[in-house]
């Protein structure tokens, strides 16, 4: 879920019960995809989900298109292949294409980290659109205001928006919120800088803080009140803010790759840590790693909001 994030003066901090999930024996809980797929039919074997279901965020009645994601050479390293989100509109609804992607819900404390392609113009057509380029993590909202609700966002506005002018990366997490009427109990940061390139995320879950990093650089920490409760699903998406489409017939497009994704259910990591993770299972020939045990009893892959 990635809305307009506005810091809200009345959070309320509670105390909230940590979910008790039953771990399967394993002392390697990690997740790691390399992206070196062919087809989307290849990623979902290993646990990848793509969206279809319309609703927020984004432009209403919007399609979220799984046509979107697909794989590529990639064109700093041609022995490497890179996942693509690809997304489009011309203004309306009816061609506009949201993308978004989804992995299984059964993660919550631990180290996150992912290599990102960020654009700041479009593909083709005129540039002006309010863009979302993400990674995050979401549960889902039961009910309106559920307290036992988790979400963690980077999200990169390649053209400002929601307050800001320029190139930014939000960093928000949120306690909880209801869609009618809107309302929000969440904390973010900003991080105003052009992000064109290849970036590193890197977010670290533990004892009651969430710190999030970009290059290295740690730019946002957030607290116990907006701590994650419930397991969540990994995501990436990329969309388009309704309020800040440009007022134009013309056809765009934009889109955003990933490198490769990264989760330690149990270490602390660094960004050079990550990193010398990484490296080591590259060089280990390793396309992907998935020894993070689900949930019992298992729950639904989420690829919603």
């Amino acid at each position: 879920m990635t809305f307009q994030p506005i810091l809200s003066s009345l959070i309320v901090s509670s105390t909230l019960l940590l979910a008790n999930p039953t771990f399967a024996n394993s002392s390697d809980k990690v997740m790691f995809d390399d992206f070196s797929y062919k087809t989307l039919a290849d990623a979902q074997k290993n646990g990848w989900v793509p969206r279809t279901q319309v609703g927020h965020p984004g432009i209403k009645n919007a399609t979220w298109w799984s046509e979107g994601i697909s794989f590529h050479v990639d064109q700093s390293n041609p022995k490497n292949t890179v996942m693509r989100l690809t997304s489009k509109t011309d203004g309306s609804a009816e061609n506009t294409r949201h993308t978004q992607i989804c992995h299984q819900r059964k993660y919550l404390e631990g180290t996150y980290a992912a290599r990102l392609y960020f654009n700041d113009q479009p593909d083709f057509g005129p540039d002006g659109d309010g863009i979302v380029e993400t990674f995050y993590t979401i549960s889902p909202l039961e009910a309106p205001m559920d307290k036992n609700y988790s979400e963690m966002d980077f999200e990169y506005l390649a053209n400002g928006g929601w307050g800001e002018k320029e190139n930014v990366l939000f960093s928000t997490s949120w306690e909880t919120f209801q869609l009618e009427p809107w309302t929000k109990i969440n904390a973010f940061d900003t991080y105003v800088k052009s992000l064109q390139g290849w970036n590193t995320v890197v977010l670290q879950v533990f004892d009651n803080t969430i710190k999030y990093y970009i290059n290295g650089h740690l730019f946002s920490q957030h607290g116990s009140d907006v701590y994650p409760e419930v397991a969540m699903s990994l995501n990436f998406n990329l969309w388009f803010i309704p309020e800040a489409v440009l007022a134009s017939t013309e056809p765009r497009q934009y889109h955003q790759e990933v490198d490769w994704v990264y989760f330690n259910a149990d270490k602390s990591l660094s960004h050079k840590q990550v990193l010398n993770q990484v490296a080591s299972l590259r060089t280990s020939s390793v396309k992907q790693k998935d020894t993070v045990p689900h949930w019992q009893p298992k729950l639904d892959s989420y690829c919603g909001l």
